[in-house]
């Protein structure tokens, strides 16, 4: 799938802040024809990134989740970034849980290069990228595959990972509300997300910006649960607040500068 341009990128950003935008208006914004918005809003609906509507399009609501190929395409570059600088967290000789989502897949691609580790995994994606890796044992759990994402859910994934006690456990997430509420769309899911962070010594969250502005129906967490955070952009006030407040070490990963504003380690 081809990534987005940049005038199609803007205008997904332009829908999430108006909730709603049109082909006029948007013709009128960027200096082009309406046929040509068309073909953009046509393209952005195709790939699920809005909802087609008379006149323009609307961005999705909080109750349905984004294709997972489409999420792939979101904020990227950021993705990866905030995949490096999560994977200088682990060191080798360690075990982990990696859970379901586009950003713990980078998380995966960033570990290619560790040595000693255990990867425990409900993410087929995951496994995917890490199965060929020497010197890394990777363990997936078992249980009914999703064909929308390839996340493995249900009872018997939450079961499996009841098993283990990991070093590390690096989490998704769909949406963060400004009271520290780590959101997510499947309860099946969630249920898998608990199980790791419960059976993990240290939680590390990865998210990008755009989480903040989404929202989804189902608790994972609250950020007190978590020990460092990741993510791309410095979040609300609140947020930060919050993470103060309950000792969560923030790193922001600058996809231009390709390093953290924060030094990118785990206190004992």
């Amino acid at each position: 799938m081809d990534p987005l341009l940049p005038r199609q990128s803007d205008i997904l950003s332009l829908a999430k802040s108006q909730g709603r935008v049109d082909v006029d208006g948007l013709a009128s914004h960027f200096d082009v024809t309406p046929q040509t918005i068309r073909k953009d809003l046509n393209l952005l609906c195709d790939r699920e990134l809005l909802e087609r509507v008379h006149g323009g399009a609307v961005y999705p609501s909080g109750v349905a989740n984004l294709a997972y190929e489409a999420r792939r395409l979101l904020a990227s570059e950021s993705k990866a970034a905030i995949g490096q600088v999560a994977a200088q967290l682990i060191p080798d000789n360690s075990s982990l849980i990696l859970n379901i989502g586009t950003t713990t897949e980078q998380v995966a691609h960033a570990l290619r290069h560790h040595s000693g580790l255990m990867v425990i995994t409900n993410n087929i994606n995951v496994a995917n990228i890490l199965h060929a890796v020497d010197g890394l044992d990777l363990v997936i759990a078992g249980g009914m595959v999703r064909r929308s994402d390839g996340g493995i859910v249900g009872e018997s994934s939450v079961d499996f990972i009841r098993q283990f006690k990991v070093d590390y456990a690096i989490i998704g997430t769909s949406a963060i509300d400004q009271d520290g509420s780590l959101l997510d769309f499947d309860y099946r899911e969630v249920r898998a997300a608990k199980a790791i962070i419960k059976h993990a010594r240290k939680t590390i969250l990865v998210c990008d910006h755009m989480k903040f502005e989404r929202q989804a129906p189902v608790c994972i967490a609250h950020l007190s649960d978590i020990d460092v955070f990741v993510t791309d952009k410095a979040p609300s006030e609140e947020i930060v607040a919050l993470c103060e407040t309950h000792k969560v070490q923030l790193v922001i990963a600058d996809h231009l500068k390709n390093q953290a504003t924060a030094q990118p380690e785990i206190s004992e």
